[in-house]
Formats: structure tokens, sequence, C-alpha cells
């Protein structure tokens, strides 16, 4: 069972009610959060556009968004001025804060503050994304960097969605960015910092791999159902919100999609595997995952 509102007892009314609009007013509107992120621009490069053309005009994503009728949408501060207003009260906002290229590597990985809490509340979003490199070496000056957002969040009564992201070298010696220690550790930190909401990955699980985690995770062969619930739960009382990553097919979408959801998480948040897709297939797809948010 999913988290409702309720459950965040520990929220403030300004949190409360603006996580209110992203559950109940927009997209399925049953607590069921569908997210569209458009922040690969940055992280990834144009490159992220190539496969859909039309979707390089971040207008495509918007008014996907708008007519497919989604929970909100996740974006720089440039695009949300420069493309929001038009769309203003039909498109909730996630204004991402910080964020880096992809151009170095990930060995120090660490996203520099690309606007403020202060900024989010200006142009009317309903909450914020913050990306914490979990394990990476620059990850005290990382979570300095976080505490200080949330104070700012905590101040102007704004929810924050931690895009809780293992990355670094000594990372890489203990798995990878994508095994079940990783992904299991970045949803605890999420719950540990006190973000309401967390993007997270669906752990791998690769057999070549699995030794090189911690105990007892070394140890640990579990399903795809499993690894989706072994992650909400170290999450607790933080909404768990998982990536699409990469274009998948529509069945393997959808599949991934339901067992999420049936295992508990408040909702998904998909970009590339959405805009990626020619128009109406976009439209789609959509529809196919509001009609299973609602079934559920």
């Amino acid at each position: 069972m999913a988290l409702n509102l309720d459950d965040l007892d520990y929220l403030s009314q300004g949190k409360r009610t603006r996580l209110h609009r992203l559950m109940y007013e927009h997209g399925p509107r049953n607590g069921r959060m569908l997210l569209l992120p458009i922040d690969q621009g940055m992280e990834h490069g144009p490159v992220s556009f190539f496969p859909n053309p039309p979707c390089e005009d971040p207008e495509f994503q918007f008014k996907l968004a708008a007519e497919g009728g989604y929970s909100g949408i996740a974006l720089h501060l440039g695009l949300a001025e420069k493309y929001g207003p038009k769309y203003a009260g039909r498109v909730p906002i996630v204004l991402k804060v910080n964020g880096k290229t992809k151009i170095p590597p990930d060995s120090h990985a660490m996203s520099p503050m690309t606007a403020s809490v202060e900024d989010a509340v200006r142009i009317g979003a309903d909450a914020i994304g913050y990306t914490l490199y979990v394990g990476s070496p620059r990850q005290v000056e990382d979570m300095n960097q976080f505490r200080k957002v949330k104070a700012d969040a905590d101040r102007y009564g704004i929810p924050i969605i931690l895009w809780s992201y293992p990355r670094g070298e000594a990372v890489d010696k203990k798995g990878g960015k994508k095994s079940l220690y990783a992904i299991d550790y970045a949803a605890r930190i999420a719950n540990e910092l006190g973000a309401a909401a967390v993007k997270l990955n669906v752990p791998d699980d690769d057999p070549k791999k699995r030794s090189e985690q911690p105990e007892p995770y070394d140890s640990l062969e579990l399903s795809y159902e499993e690894r989706v619930r072994k992650v909400i739960k170290s999450a607790g009382k933080t909404l768990v919100l998982f990536s699409g990553g990469s274009m998948l097919s529509d069945e393997d979408l959808l599949y991934r999609a339901k067992v999420c959801l049936e295992e508990g998480a408040a909702g998904l948040l998909f970009g590339r595997n959405l805009w990626q897709r020619k128009w109406e297939d976009a439209l789609e797809i959509t529809e196919k995952l509001k009609k299973m948010m609602l079934g559920l």
C-alpha cells in the first residue's frame, strides 16, 4: 500500500497543501503522482532528444504534460521561466534547484545549485527537486548544500523530492550504482535527510556483481518485485517515485510500472520513456499508465 498524505503527518501545512495538488488535483488524482521530467537536457545533453527530434523543443513536454494530464513537470529554472507561463495553473512545476552536465566523470559527482527555493516559490512551483549523489567523495559538500536547501524549504513550506543517486569510486567498487546495496542505501538516506519524496531507480540484480556488494547484500538473490519492495521499505515515511530510465518497449515499461505501483510506490517519474516517443504514441502510453494507476 502506497503512503498517502495522512501518513506524512510530520509535514507542515504548506508542504501538505502543495503535495495535495500534485497527488489529488492533477494527474490520476488518487494519491499517485505521474511526473514528467525534462532535466535530461542538462544532465545528459542534447543527445537525449535525437530519438524524437520534436521533443527538443520544451513546448513538446509542456503540451504533453497538459494534454496527457500529468501531475506535474520537473525541470530547471530557465525552462520553467521561458515555457511555463503559458501553462501556469494547468501544469504544476517541480523545480530542480541543482544540476550538472555529463561531461566530467561521475567519480567525484556533485551538482551545484542552479536555482533557489525562493525561485521555486516565485514561479509557483509545488515542489523542488534536489539531486544528491550518495557515496560520492564530495558527499560532505553535497549534504551541507542540501541542509541549507532544506532549511529554506522548511521556511517556505515547499516539499523536496530527492533525486537520490549512488555515484562515485567507492560505489563502483561495492557493486555499482545500480546495485541493491547502493539504491537501498540511497532510499534510507532520503528518509534520514527529511525529503518528502525520493526518486529512485529499481535496483538491478547482476549475478556477476552480486558478490561485490557488502554483506548481507552479496548473498541476496531477490526478484524484481522483492527488490522494489525492499527499497520502498527502506524509504520509510518518504514517498517513493520510480524512474523509468532509458527507453523501454511498451511491454517492459508497463510491466515495471505495474510492479512498482503494486508494491507501494507513490508514483512514477518517467521522462525519456514518454517524450522520446512520437506524439500519439506518447499520449497512448500515458493513458495506459494513468488507467493502471486508477485501477490500483
